[in-house]
């Protein structure tokens, strides 16, 4: 008893003379110089311009050699363009609002540099290193004050001359440990986060809102960027949710590779997890999560249109939940969707800038390589894997892939959507839970199909082919929608 009496009294001497400076220790990790934007004379009332504020501190801050900007908590400051830069930790307090300014005349950059007609810069950066945008504040893209007038499911797009004035929220360049947390950002008029040629790349814990009516209002778009982590982050889109891509804007940075995405809920008008369709290059090695899809078009869709190819991709543990939209939206609620079909012709107004220089045709890559594991899917339409030639899509594995199929629109359905290609966009033909086009080696093992009490004439087979070279069906279950006018399986 003595000796534990003697070593107690030791280690409370010890805590007693030490504690204060291991306490310092650990702060002083935290000391981190702060650039305040209020001190460089914003003023957070709502509705003057504090860009050029904004700009001075993270000047101020990265001049220094690095430290946090800081936007305090209680005011909304509308804001212009302006540009992070290297070693800036931009933090926005709990309550504090970046507010973009809805005065188009001050939006200028080209957010795809001479493709003037897709948007511009709002927040921006390039050639970026050790940037973190974090805090518990929000970052509004003041998204209606650019649209025209409400329809019922979208706004009509302002028409424009040469520059269409829509800023992207974000727009990094060239980055290298990019970290983006805890935020919430909403509202954009154009794509929200857009990440090119970025290389180690953290997104956490973000809230993403965009209206459902706000078309192009992309949720995440990785062009050309490597070695992303994308993590327990809530979206909501009027376009894709999460979209990996290469755009031949930026073709000098290469393949999109090596990302995951794990634990995140989304909703979109268009496609929640969307590969393509813009892709000059490879995307490849994707893993894809545990994640929810609720009230979207699509859920999962590969939409390869160029001539890049899109290999080794997995999703796995997803709950996918689809729905009709108008055609002002691509997509007919195929709950997965893998594609390869040259883009349409440079006379289609889906094709813009995407071919090579001075061409107007294009040639489209594979799809190799795609596994869909512990997938549940509740839709009014059915998987649809389809291509140019079999040989375009190929290696698709569905194991545990559960499709439930019920009528819960108004919408005329029988309709699978290829666009933007150069085949007929909008096909009609029966819908089937898996429908398969042209395609090579495709795996259906341990699936189950159910139908709904509300089947329209057009529900057909569980499983239809045509043109499909070397499919296998191990325990695949289920029957027709209408057992005396259809077979379960359908091959031609």
């Amino acid at each position: 008893m003595n000796e534990l009496r003697k070593y107690t009294l030791v280690l409370n001497i010890f805590l007693i003379s030490f504690l204060p400076l291991i306490s310092k220790a650990i702060s002083s990790k935290d000391n981190v110089k702060e650039y305040n934007i209020v001190t460089y004379g914003a003023k957070g009332d709502g509705r003057t311009d504090d860009a050029l504020a904004i700009q001075k501190a993270i000047d101020a801050c990265s001049d220094a050699g690095g430290g946090r900007v800081v936007v305090p908590s209680g005011k909304t400051y509308l804001a212009g363009p302006f540009k992070l830069k290297s070693f800036v930790d931009f933090y926005i307090e709990t309550n504090a609002k970046v507010l973009a300014n809805p005065d188009e005349k001050v939006y200028t950059e080209s957010a795809f540099r001479e493709n003037k007609g897709e948007g511009t810069i709002w927040i921006g950066g390039e050639k970026l290193v050790n940037v973190t945008i974090h805090g518990a504040g929000t970052i509004d893209g003041n998204g209606i004050s650019f649209m025209g007038a409400e329809l019922e499911d979208s706004y009509v797009l302002k028409p424009f001359n040469v520059v269409d004035p829509r800023p992207h929220i974000l727009t990094i360049i060239g980055g290298r440990n990019i970290r983006i947390s805890d935020l919430t950002i909403q509202n954009s008029a154009y794509w929200t986060v857009h990440l090119i040629g970025c290389d180690d790349v953290v997104i956490d814990n973000i809230t993403l809102l965009n209206s459902l009516k706000v078309r192009n209002s992309d949720g995440i778009d990785l062009d050309h960027s490597k070695n992303v982590r994308i993590s327990n982050c809530y979206i909501e889109s009027g376009d894709d949710c999460i979209c990996l891509k290469n755009r031949r804007e930026y073709e000098e940075f290469g393949a999109c590779e090596n990302i995951t995405v794990s634990n995140c809920t989304m909703s979109s008008r268009s496609c929640a997890i969307k590969i393509g369709s813009e892709n000059m290059d490879s995307i490849n090695n994707v893993l894809i999560n545990n994640c929810i899809i609720s009230k979207s078009n699509r859920g999962i869709g590969i939409l390869n249109r160029d001539e890049g190819t899109v290999s080794n991709v997995i999703f796995s543990n997803i709950i996918i939940d689809a729905h009709l939209f108008s055609d002002v939206w691509w997509g007919k609620a195929e709950p997965i969707y893998v594609t390869a079909y040259p883009r349409a012709k440079g006379n289609n107004k889906d094709a813009g800038w995407r071919f090579p220089k001075g061409q107007t045709e294009g040639k489209v890559g594979a799809v190799t390589g795609i596994y869909f594991n512990n997938v549940k899917c509740v839709s009014e339409n059915g998987i649809y894997v389809g291509a140019e030639s079999p040989d375009k899509v190929s290696g698709v594995v569905f194991d545990g892939v559960d499709v439930f199929i019920n009528k819960t629109t108004t919408l005329p359905g029988g309709v699978y959507d290829r666009r933007p290609s150069n085949v007929e966009g909008l096909l009609k033909a029966r819908t089937s839970a898996f429908y398969l086009d042209k395609a090579s080696q495709i795996t259906l093992r341990n699936c189950a199909v159910t139908w709904g009490k509300n089947r329209p004439d057009y529900f057909a087979h569980v499983l239809e082919s045509n043109g499909v070279r070397d499919l296998k069906t191990i325990n695949l279950e289920g029957e027709s929608a209408f057992p005396a006018k259809f077979e379960a399986i359908k091959k031609q």
